[in-house]
């Protein structure tokens, strides 16, 4: 077995991969992907993501509420949820966060911001790692981890904060994750941070169907690209390709228990 990959955050579970699951698993294989975690964004999502992970070996889920998929939760959504983590094969709640960028009403970022906490809290008592999906919300998620994040353990995936909120996160014992838009040419200040974040706090994702990393932007992304994203750390580290996925690997284990 050559180079060992995690695709920490993929949405097989996604309508655009309806017809080729198999098919993709295996090319992710093939790519020495030996390891995915689907992440579901609305209840529905969530059950398709266990499913998955029931299904195929290698596939593991998350599960939760995504921001732009907020709604009034009550303890009934609470109890699903619990309900799919005591499967051996769901390894988070996630992804949750805020997303104010398609979201401007500042009622329903009110909203989002009640339904992260509520399932910090829910991940916090069943003793669960999360995925946090933070876009053009930086104040906002790093003042709510601070106040509530508190005994929680997590990733803010696709990382898109500044150098000192990741250098605030890490503080805290987080972990930062990167995928396609690291290789974009426009990637600003994200190869910066990659160069200076302490190599066990990072991991690669895909985020696939979206972002496909260069060189295959424009495509469907799909989990045996995160390779690309592992050879860009790798470039901007000076490091080898496998010692980046021997790390990232470790890491992803570490906070998922895989």
């Amino acid at each position: 077995m050559g180079t060992e990959l995690v695709d920490t955050h993929t949405h097989l579970n996604d309508a655009k991969f309806q017809d080729d699951v198999k098919e993709t698993v295996e090319r992710a294989r093939a790519a020495g992907v030996t390891r995915m975690i689907n992440m579901g964004d609305t209840l529905a999502s969530s059950e398709a993501a266990v499913n998955l992970a029931e299904a195929y070996d290698g596939l593991y889920a998350g599960v939760g509420i995504h921001p732009e998929e907020a709604f009034e939760m009550t303890s009934r959504e609470d109890d699903i949820l619990a309900g799919w983590t005591d499967m051996p094969k769901v390894v988070a709640i996630g992804e949750i966060g805020l997303d104010y960028y398609w979201e401007k009403d500042a009622e329903r970022r009110e909203l989002q911001r009640r339904i992260f906490i509520r399932q910090l809290d829910l991940a916090r008592e069943l003793h669960m790692p999360v995925c946090i999906h933070d876009r053009d919300a930086h104040g906002d998620t790093l003042a709510i981890l601070k106040k509530e994040g508190k005994g929680i353990r997590g990733v803010l995936h696709c990382y898109s904060g500044s150098y000192e909120m990741a250098r605030e996160l890490i503080k805290m014992g987080w972990y930062i994750g990167v995928d396609g838009p690291l290789t974009f040419k426009n990637a600003a200040k994200l190869p910066e941070i990659v160069k200076a974040v302490p190599m066990e706090r990072l991991l690669v994702e895909t985020d696939a169907p979206y972002m496909a990393p260069v060189p295959m932007r424009g495509k469907r992304n799909e989990p045996a690209y995160v390779r690309f994203v592992a050879e860009k750390v790798a470039e901007l580290r000076g490091m080898t390709l496998e010692e980046v996925a021997a790390r990232t690997t470790e890491n992803a284990v570490r906070l998922y228990g895989l």
